[in-house]
Formats: C-alpha cells, sequence, structure tokens
C-alpha cells in the first residue's frame, strides 16, 4: 500500500465521473466532510451507481447549483441550502441535475474513515487513469482491491453484501500481483 497524507485543501480531480473532492475538514471519529463539485454529467458513486454505507449515514447539503439524489428508488431534488440524509444501508446514488455546476457538502456520520476511502479513489482515480475503462468505470479488480481494503465502507446495491464480501476477498490478492494499489493515510 502507499501512504498518503491528508493536507487540508486538498483537492483531486475525478475527470471520468466530472467530479472534484475538495477535502478541507480532518475526519474525527464522528463525522468525515468534505465537498465534492459536479460539472455538468457529473455523478457520484461511480457513474450514478446505486450503492450503499452499511454502517454510516450520508448528508447531502446543496451549497449550489441543483443534485438529484435517488434513496431506495426514489428520486429527490435538492436545490441550495437544502439537505437531505441517506439512512445507513439504503441504496442510492446522486448526479448533477442541471447543465452547470452543482456544489455539494457530503457528510459521513459516523466518519468509520469515510474520508480515507474517498482520498484513496480520488488520488487513483487522478493518479492512474490507465485502471480505468474509456468511459471512466474502474477495473473490477481495482474495485475488488478497494472495497476489500476499506471493509464496510461502500458496496454496490444488489447482490448481498456477504457475497461482494467473499468475491473482493478472493480478488484483492489477485489485483496486487497485476499492480493495483491502494492509498492508505497514516
Amino acid at each position: 500500500m502507499d501512504s498518503f497524507s491528508f493536507m487540508p485543501g486538498l483537492t483531486l480531480v475525478n475527470a471520468f465521473n466530472h467530479e472534484t473532492f475538495v477535502f478541507t475538514t480532518p475526519e474525527s471519529a464522528d463525522s468525515a466532510e468534505f465537498e465534492v463539485h459536479l460539472g455538468p454529467g457529473g455523478s457520484g458513486g461511480g457513474d450514478a451507481m446505486a450503492h450503499i454505507h452499511p454502517e454510516t449515514d450520508e448528508t447531502f447539503t446543496v451549497r449550489s447549483g441543483l443534485l438529484n439524489v435517488s434513496i431506495d428508488g426514489k428520486l429527490h431534488e435538492l436545490r441550495p441550502g437544502k439537505t437531505i440524509t441517506v439512512p445507513r444501508g439504503k441504496p442510492h446514488f446522486f448526479r448533477n441535475a442541471h447543465e452547470g455546476d452543482t456544489v455539494v457538502v457530503i457528510r459521513f456520520t459516523p466518519a468509520q474513515h469515510q474520508l480515507r476511502f474517498f482520498l484513496n479513489f480520488g488520488t487513483i482515480a487522478q493518479n492512474h487513469p490507465e485502471w480505468f475503462g474509456p468511459k471512466g468505470k474502474p477495473s473490477f479488480l481495482l474495485m475488488a482491491l478497494t472495497f476489500h481494503t476499506f471493509k464496510d465502507h461502500f458496496y454496490v446495491a444488489g447482490p448481498p453484501v456477504w457475497v461482494q464480501k467473499l468475491l473482493f476477498a478472493m480478488l484483492a490478492p489477485i489485483a496486487r500481483l497485476l499492480g493495483y494499489k491502494v492509498v492508505v493515510m497514516p
């Protein structure tokens, strides 16, 4: 694993999803918070992929623009100043809902090292574009290694979590052998 230090103001660009992460607040035991700037067509969760966070609630607060958040298949439209919380374990995704930029503050409660998870994925997207397909889909082996390293942080909606854990545990060593790495903070 590579080591990575957090610096307030750190900005990481995921050009594939038209999202920019701005990390301004250090993680605490209680919460992890960062900004996401979504360009036109921008989405979170890997091309607006429905996913779950089994052990933490995720809150979205829109600073500017327009954000769609789907929770359990129900679409919510958020304008500036509006907030919505996705309860832990609920399938969800979010995406920019207009032609301009959208800025949203994302907060995880409890923190559960979510900041480290998103720092990792943002760093990889920026520094290793070759690990992503032409449309920005991360390599399945990269996903397996990341999800295995950061257990219980992020799973795709659909297959039972225990199936994903088993699959990712089996694939993580193969991913490492093929040169994939995760970035961890000390």
